[in-house]
């Protein structure tokens, strides 16, 4: 077993593979909260990989974003494929949904026999058309060879465009709420109220008063965040762009803004992820802690790829 281990630093927690696995131990009904991606940007990486989380309640998967590499980091996280129930999306940017239909696809391979519910803005009855359309050919063959159930008849795409209750079934209630990403639109925040906990995922937005009102009291806040000062680096190291820095600063939070969020709302903890820059390794998580720290008074932890919360 791998015996990496991720400190959270500020916040006491100790995240391993085998302490996750003592806590499920504890009682499937745990709600388990995983970050399977936390790089913030469609650039590949080491150390990152693009946008996801996983939320488990009564074995039953709930996946957040798709980023690049989804699948595999479920598997690194010990779920199992065939867990997967639904997919939510909060936006049509490429780091958040460019594994959509590849993550359906190999829980499908996996064994996957159940419906599948995705859920996220448009155009995504259309995406889920054409993924299944463009693997056409693979998806006959290993039906006719493996005898494999049909894939299409499993996934049921509901596109959304106004905040809301989303999905409330087995304990679970799920609500959106639309926070501001320009130019994309609609983008969503999603928060889940489990029996044991209510954990929140801001997708991406700039300082957002509809996302404090959704996370009014919650347990877990998981929100982007920018660190302010390195930015200018960034861009400068990003070719064929002429308007990074632009977007960046329209589109998203700064540390200090993500504790700003999260005091507002009440949360217990604030985990920061997405970040950006995701790979500037002359950022430790002291300076992310510290920048949050301005504005937030609870426990702040900085976000590792499979790190359980």
């Amino acid at each position: 077993m791998n015996r990496r281990e991720f400190v959270a630093a500020g916040a006491g927690l100790l995240a391993t593979p085998a302490w996750s696995s003592l806590l499920a131990q504890k009682g499937q009904n745990r709600t388990r909260l995983i970050l399977l991606g936390t790089g913030g940007g469609p650039r590949a990486r080491v150390d990152r990989v693009a946008s996801a989380q996983v939320i488990v309640v009564n074995d039953i998967a709930y996946v957040i974003d798709c980023g690049d590499g989804v699948s595999r980091q479920l598997v690194a996280a010990g779920i199992p494929l065939t867990q997967l129930r639904h997919i939510l999306l909060t936006h049509n940017h490429s780091d958040h949904n460019l594994d959509y239909g590849n993550l359906i696809y190999s829980a499908w391979i996996a064994g996957l026999d159940k419906r599948i519910d995705t859920w996220g803005p448009p155009p995504l009855e259309k995406m889920t058309k054409l993924y299944f359309e463009m693997n056409d050919y693979d998806i006959d063959i290993r039906i006719e060879d493996e005898r494999k159930i049909p894939l299409a008849p499993l996934v049921h795409a509901h596109e959304l465009t106004q905040g809301g209750v989303v999905l409330n079934e087995g304990g679970v209630k799920v609500t959106s709420a639309l926070v501001p990403h320009p130019l994309v639109k609609p983008a969503f925040a999603y928060r889940f109220d489990t029996p044991d906990r209510s954990i929140v995922i801001s997708g991406d937005t700039a300082p957002s008063d509809s996302l404090i009102h959704l996370s009014k009291g919650c347990d877990v806040l998981v929100h982007e965040a920018m660190y302010l000062p390195a930015i200018d680096k960034l861009v400068a190291r990003t070719p064929n762009v002429t308007r990074l820095k632009e977007h960046i600063l329209a589109s998203h939070t700064t540390a200090e803004d993500a504790g700003r969020v999260a005091q507002a709302a009440g949360a217990k903890v604030l985990v920061l992820s997405h970040l950006i820059p995701a790979d500037d390794r002359s950022i430790t998580d002291e300076m992310w802690i510290s920048a949050a720290r301005t504005n937030f008074r609870g426990q702040i932890i900085v976000g590792r790829d499979l790190l359980e919360v």
